[in-house]
């Protein structure tokens, strides 16, 4: 089966090595802010094998075959009925015991089957509720998967990717490569400016934004394969929070509507980035704040 031939393919890759720096950085932090409940969380977090991974198919190329095997693995489906706003375009797939999937390979002129990520990323993209025809920017856009995501939803008449950092905007425009045909690319365009200057200089231009900002990611980052960049993390991450608000804050002004900002971050405890975010946010009149 499918599925079979794409798990041998994976085998013999190394194992996540756990990052000290980092590590010894949590247990200092989480287990004073998180108190009894770190023990369970330090087990799950530095164990990449109990991490949950979402399918989210491709429609422009879609895996029939591979959607029999998950069905027989008794994967199940997300999101379909439960919310307010999941087109029927969107067939994203949740083992119900700890799995997790290959990655495809990026292959010149072939379009990818699925794309893995995490279930709650899914979120932000439908809550924006796109149709057919709108305008979008996606303002921090790297990897791509939320850009891949908003397309399995509708048919924008324009999408703006944005990424301010060269390396991920390439890993960006390959992500777009591996998932999206001709004529869709032809509404994409993808660029490399400080989002915190596009909120001006483009007003009104956009019908949603989705802004994924920077973020701690403290899953990420606790297998990095850099020591001494890990300690350099660990001192820009109070930064993050102020660049958050920078970005949020240009596109309220900017955007004439209405706006629901719907926050969520990567790291585990809201002593950080959510309590200054929302503190920062209420002082726009015009924002109402949501969270996951």
């Amino acid at each position: 089966m499918m599925l079979t031939r794409l798990k041998a393919n994976s085998e013999g890759k190394l194992a996540k090595q756990i990052c000290k720096v980092v590590l010894d950085h949590f247990e200092k932090q989480y287990s004073r802010e998180l108190g009894d409940a770190w023990s369970t969380t330090r087990d799950i977090l530095t164990s990449p094998s109990c991490w949950q991974y979402a399918v989210l198919f491709n429609r422009f190329n879609y895996p029939f075959e591979l959607e029999k095997d998950l069905h027989l693995k008794g994967y199940h489906t997300l999101f379909q009925g439960s919310l307010p706003y999941c087109p029927e375009s969107v067939k994203c797939y949740l083992s119900r015991t700890p799995d997790r999937m290959p990655s495809e390979r990026h292959q010149m002129g072939i379009l990818k089957k699925y794309y893995l990520l995490n279930a709650a990323s899914l979120l932000p993209v439908l809550a924006l509720e796109l149709r057919d025809g709108e305008k979008v920017l996606d303002l921090c856009a790297a990897p791509g998967g939320k850009s891949v995501a908003l397309l399995q939803c509708a048919y924008p008449g324009y999408l703006h990717c944005n990424e301010s950092d060269s390396l991920r905007s390439r890993w960006l425009r390959q992500t777009l490569e591996s998932f999206i045909p001709q004529p869709v690319v032809n509404v994409i365009k993808v660029s490399e400016l400080d989002g915190r200057e596009m909120g001006d200089a483009q007003p009104e231009i956009f019908d949603k934004v989705l802004v994924d900002a920077p973020c701690s990611n403290d899953r990420s980052w606790l297998f990095s394969s850099d020591s001494q960049k890990a300690a350099c993390r660990i001192s820009q991450r109070r930064k993050l929070p102020l660049l958050q608000i920078e970005l949020l804050s240009l596109w309220a002004r900017a955007l004439l509507c209405d706006l629901t900002i719907l926050g969520s971050s990567l790291q585990l405890c809201e002593s950080g980035e959510g309590s200054i975010l929302t503190h920062r946010l209420e002082t726009f009149q015009s924002l109402q704040l949501g969270s996951t």
